[in-house]
């Protein structure tokens, strides 16, 4: 659980598991995976309801999974999803500003995401089987999150922690760390680039280490590791400019994102971005989310998210009191997501940089109750299959 990197740290800990020769089963936002059977998050929900969530387990022990991995939010751990499920490890990778509008404070947020480890001594304990807290010691809510009883917690971090991160490199097609246990430390190569996605490794490895696995093991399944659709998802059909597709929709992915990129856009590269703010969702972000695109981009392009049943110009206003640009000096606002994507491509030149945010891997919008075919990769690809030229002055 975590406001940002589960569903990146759930694939990396599956892939451990997986290297390790175990068949697993995971749930994420993106995807669901059985054994050796992965398919697409179409419900538009990360935690499902608890009588789907249990049929899913049904069907892994059905296929002789012998570990579940499964993607937490603070709705589910507030409306019992996780309701007659024992755990084992619970994770947590951070907390920053989202959902305010449903829980009402920050502090209810973080008590909702605490829920999952009071889990750890409040379910059924198996034999042999520890109960085991691994919490990031870099977030500020570390020591919250240490309270909570269990057999064993580990601590990892960057900074802080007994499982740490050292000499880390960011680098545009990866990363470099030295991962360091209280007795040994391997050197890994992730193909996964940024520093969040470093913690979300940290987090996946330590997992590993409180299952036994060795570091080699560790190591191989880190190196190996493939994006998760949609999560900061390159696309290269040949264009002069870099173009990723990534899922960030609140204000701590989107500073991340667009600050990551930033740094790898060199001069008279221009960073482009195309985000939008989803309807019937805390509304005190919307014009942070805009400060941020300002601060960090040389051209927005505004647009729709999922408006659900709000009125998509409305949330578009919302956002845009964030940016103080006059619109049509390097900020548009486009209703049509597809046409807004289609402007960003039409004016990238070479050595721009591209980012297309808020959806990653979904494939369709909602608006008002109807769900309208839309998946960001395939608008991209379609579009760059085709010569489309814009000036704009």
């Amino acid at each position: 659980t975590g406001t940002n990197g589960k569903t990146t740290t759930c694939h990396l800990v599956t892939d451990i598991l997986r290297e390790a020769g175990h068949k697993v089963g995971m749930l994420t936002t993106a995807d669901f995976r059985i054994g050796e059977t992965v398919m697409p998050n179409l419900h538009k929900m990360t935690s499902l309801n608890p009588f789907i969530l249990q049929k899913f387990l049904r069907s892994m022990v059905e296929q002789h999974c012998t570990h579940a991995v499964i993607e937490v939010t603070s709705h589910a751990m507030d409306q019992s999803r996780l309701w007659g499920m024992n755990i084992d490890i619970a994770v947590f990778t951070n907390l920053t500003h989202d959902h305010l509008d449903y829980h009402g404070s920050e502090k209810e947020y973080l008590r909702s995401k605490g829920k999952l480890f009071a889990l750890l001594n409040n379910t059924r304990r198996k034999p042999n089987v520890p109960k085991v807290a691994i919490i990031n010691g870099d977030d500020p809510n570390a020591e919250y999150f240490e309270q909570f009883v269990a057999d064993r917690t580990y601590i990892y971090g960057l900074n802080k922690g007994s499982f740490q991160g050292l000499s880390p490199i960011f680098r545009a097609d990866g990363s470099y760390f030295v991962f360091k246990v209280p007795n040994d430390q391997t050197d890994v190569n992730l193909p996964l680039p940024g520093r969040f996605n470093v913690e979300n490794a940290l987090a996946a490895a330590t997992v590993g280490v409180a299952l036994s696995i060795n570091l080699s093991t560790i190591q191989k399944a880190l190196e190996n590791a493939t994006p998760v659709p949609g999560r900061m998802e390159q696309i290269d059909e040949g264009q002069p400019y870099s173009l990723i597709v990534d899922y960030a929709h609140a204000p701590d992915s989107l500073t991340k994102l667009f600050s990551m990129f930033r740094e790898l856009t060199a001069p008279p590269g221009r960073l482009m971005v195309v985000f939008g703010a989803t309807g019937e969702r805390d509304r005190t972000k919307r014009p942070i989310m805009g400060q941020i695109a300002h601060r960090y981009a040389d051209f927005i392009v505004l647009t729709d998210d999922d408006p659900y049943r709000e009125d998509p110009m409305a949330i578009q206003e919302e956002v845009a009191k964030g940016i103080p640009r006059k619109e049509g000096e390097g900020f548009w606002k486009v209703s049509s997501r597809r046409q807004a994507i289609r402007l960003a491509l039409a004016v990238a030149r070479a050595g721009d940089t591209v980012v297309i945010a808020g959806k990653g891997c979904e494939e369709f919008q909602v608006v008002g109750d109807e769900k309208i075919p839309s998946d960001d990769r395939a608008i991209v690809r379609e579009i760059l299959g085709r010569k489309v030229e814009v000036e704009i002055r």
